[in-house]
């Protein structure tokens, strides 16, 4: 008689086991995160829930480890193909682990979450949460998470690193590694837009493009450094400021891919040939950067990988409890993609 643990599909823990050549305990183990599992056997015990559709009833788990199974993720990001990313990663990573993925988003500011988040935490019964960029570094967040004692993972925080679980990537060497880039292409009047004043991230291009230039020996005009926000609007606004002047720059790199998209939209407008006269480079490589005619060169930033790390993380603090040891570090490398949006300057 088959149980109810998967209506859905049918298949039970002892049909997962069965396919997988383990037994039951296994599967089990499996389910619940617990460390004593060879990856080999991990894999196959994934491997067979996947073939068979099989679904873990987490109300029954629940009910036997007195959690909910639910993770929440507190977010506020302008940038539609950075949350696209960010939700694919996790949400993938939490059907493999047995945990479901509850979503808030209650403002844009630290000012607006310190008026919500007591709230939010006290009604969703979280057994634990990720935090991704710019609620990463809003304190008020942070300073309810520690009083309601739910753990938590950070994705990309500017500040405080080693004191909470952390899921990282190097913006500042990633931006150097792009201007450095377009300078070797022979471009010395290179203009820059700016991300988001909230993230820390967008601190951080911007210091690693001014540090490569500086290091080049490139004077940088102020007028070339345009503000953002990492929404394709603002690039508009720009990108506008930055070609209608007649001292425009010959490569423009802005600090999110939406708004590079908007660079280019400005500079078809202008007829301006991308990238024979105008080089064009954007940051985290999120589908925008391959719908675009030329397609974008660009940053690319593991998100979705950072994403199922955090949940990884995650999950094996609340398996671990207490013995979960000092907070992790997880640096995930950057690659720099180049396509047809630069080419050499003809300056």
């Amino acid at each position: 008689m088959r149980t109810r643990a998967n209506k859905q599909s049918g298949a039970t823990i002892k049909d997962v086991a069965e396919r997988a050549g383990v037994s039951a305990m296994t599967v089990s183990r499996v389910l619940n995160g617990e460390s004593r599992v060879r990856d080999e056997t991990r894999e196959r015990v994934l491997e067979a829930m996947k073939a068979l559709d099989y679904r873990p009833n987490i109300s029954a788990r629940s009910l036997a480890k007195a959690r909910s199974f639910f993770l929440g993720l507190l977010y506020n990001n302008p940038n539609p193909g950075y949350v696209s990313e960010l939700l694919i990663g996790m949400m993938n990573r939490c059907r493999q682990a047995g945990y479901h993925l509850a979503i808030e988003d209650s403002g844009a500011t630290d000012s607006h979450w310190a008026k919500a988040i007591d709230a939010v935490l006290r009604t969703s019964n979280f057994d634990g949460v990720i935090l991704p960029p710019p609620v990463s570094d809003f304190p008020s967040v942070r300073a309810a998470l520690t009083d309601m004692d739910i753990p938590y993972v950070r994705i990309a925080p500017e500040n405080d690193r080693a004191s909470v679980p952390s899921v990282v990537t190097d913006d500042r060497e990633a931006a150097q590694r792009m201007t450095r880039y377009l300078l070797e292409l022979g471009h010395t009047r290179i203009g820059f837009i700016k991300g988001d004043p909230e993230h820390g991230s967008s601190r951080q291009r911007e210091a690693g493009f001014r540090e490569a230039l500086q290091q080049a020996g490139i004077e940088l005009r102020d007028a070339w450094v345009q503000p953002g926000r990492y929404t394709y609007r603002s690039g508009l606004v720009a990108a506008e400021n930055l070609l209608n002047s007649g001292d425009r720059p010959t490569a423009i790199f802005a600090s999110n891919d939406d708004m590079a998209a908007a660079v280019v939209a400005v500079a078809n407008r202008l007829g301006l040939d991308v990238p024979g006269e105008l080089s064009i480079a954007g940051f985290d490589d999120t589908q925008t950067a391959t719908t675009l005619w030329p397609q974008l060169t660009t940053v690319r930033q593991p998100i979705a990988e950072m994403a199922a790390a955090s949940i990884d993380m995650l999950t094996r603090m609340l398996e671990k409890g207490d013995d979960a040891g000092d907070p992790e570090t997880r640096l995930i490398p950057c690659e720099l993609i180049v396509r047809g949006s630069t080419a050499p300057s003809r300056t």
